[in-house]
């Protein structure tokens, strides 16, 4: 009986198994032993020939391939060693198998392949490999949270702990679904905090009750130089709630909340005190989170010691420190002057009313005459300060 070597040999960084060869035997029906080095098996194919299967590459950053000489792939099972599975697609000729996604670094992965020869002799190969370890880990921190109800302009938010040079690779990887087919877009941008950002829109503001899931395949992902690997999935789903839109207008000094295109209340707030300073932001600000009652010390948004209070219903609208709040200090400009340090301040009672009612993820609308500018895309959720066509365009992919 002819015997034949099958060779997979570790290498320095603990990767092995480049090469399996299926055991078949003319004297046994599929008997088979599994693919270890120095390993030596009888050939059992067509005129002696033995099924060779060959696993590529044995690094991390590129999909698994398995393929077959002397015959073909029946099979292919690949497994990490925390039970996890790397899908994968056969060629149509059956001689190639590809995973759909990258290994990822510092994973064990177990390679089973069930074959057969050109003479029809079924055999099959088991062997392993370990990727090395990522020498950079980039993480993520997102919003909004699993499992939450948000409100109509909620967008998608990713922020990257370290740099992300290649977006498009990243991009890839991040998935979208929604229960009514939402049209959207990913667009890139630096996050006020320095780091890499994308975050995901629709073109319109949300449909109430829509289905939303994030599936982040970055496991195995490279994302570029001084940036390091993706060693982890990220998945997180929420729903949408009702229609609601705050519209503020600072010539008239009014608040409307809306729900479902109808107004609910207005009542009369102050805005910014004109200024490139204390003026308030105008656009679409998104409702970022309730803060209830916070420390305001002017001394951490670069206003001097211009004021250091304890203010109530506190809701944050940008990350430079606009919020809406009482402001009861105020009680003299409500409905008729704008004179805060760019908050929109309103009555104790007027903002106990609308803190309960407001969702994370509601549109603030903001205009005014008197107003310091539009709010920039990456202070806090302003992504619906520019058009469609031009969000569309921060895509790494378009």
């Amino acid at each position: 009986m002819r015997q034949i070597r099958v060779g997979a040999t570790a290498t320095a960084t603990a990767t092995a198994a480049a090469l399996l060869a299926a055991a078949l035997t003319g004297c046994s029906s599929g008997g088979s032993a599994p693919a270890k080095a120095d390993a030596k098996v009888g050939g059992g194919g067509r005129d002696g020939k033995a099924v060779t299967v060959t696993v590529t590459p044995r690094r991390a950053g590129e999909p698994v391939k398995v393929a077959a000489s002397g015959g073909t792939l029946d099979s292919v099972t690949v497994t990490d060693g925390r039970g996890g599975r790397l899908t994968g697609t056969m060629s149509r000729h059956g001689r190639i198998w590809t995973s759909d996604r990258n290994a990822a670094p510092g994973t064990t992965y177990t390679v089973k392949a069930a074959t057969r020869a050109e003479g029809g002799t079924a055999g099959s190969a088991r062997s392993s490999f370990t990727t090395p370890a990522a020498d950079l880990v980039n993480k993520v921190d997102w919003r909004p949270g699993d499992a939450t109800t948000v409100g109509v302009a909620q967008p998608i938010s990713l922020v990257f702990d370290r740099p992300v040079k290649d977006k498009a690779a990243v991009e890839k990887q991040l998935e979208v679904t929604t229960s009514n087919n939402t049209e959207g877009s990913w667009g890139w941008m630096k996050d006020r905090s320095g780091k890499d950002r994308v975050d995901w829109r629709p073109k319109e503001y949300w449909r109430p009750g829509t289905k939303v899931t994030l599936d982040a395949r970055l496991n195995g992902t490279d994302s570029g130089e001084g940036g390091g690997w993706f060693v982890r999935d990220y998945k997180l789903g929420f729903t949408i709630g009702a229609r609601q839109v705050v519209k503020v207008d600072l010539d008239s000094k009014r608040l409307t909340l809306e729900r479902d295109g109808k107004a609910v209340r207005t009542f009369p707030v102050s805005g910014g005190t004109p200024g490139p300073d204390t003026g308030s932001w105008r656009g679409t600000e998104v409702l970022m989170a309730k803060e209830g009652t916070i420390r305001m010390n002017s001394e951490t948004v670069g206003l001097g010691n211009a004021y250091d209070e304890m203010v109530d219903y506190s809701m944050r609208l940008t990350w430079s420190g606009t919020y809406a709040h009482a402001a009861p200090w105020n009680a003299a400009y409500f409905g008729k002057a704008n004179r805060s340090h760019g908050c929109i301040g309103m009555s104790d009672a007027d903002a106990a009313w609308l803190y309960e009612r407001a969702r994370v993820g509601d549109p603030f609308e903001v205009k005014g005459a008197e107003t310091k500018g539009r709010v920039a895309l990456n202070n806090g959720f302003g992504d619906w300060n520019v058009g469609w066509e031009e969000w569309r365009a921060k895509s790494a992919l378009r």
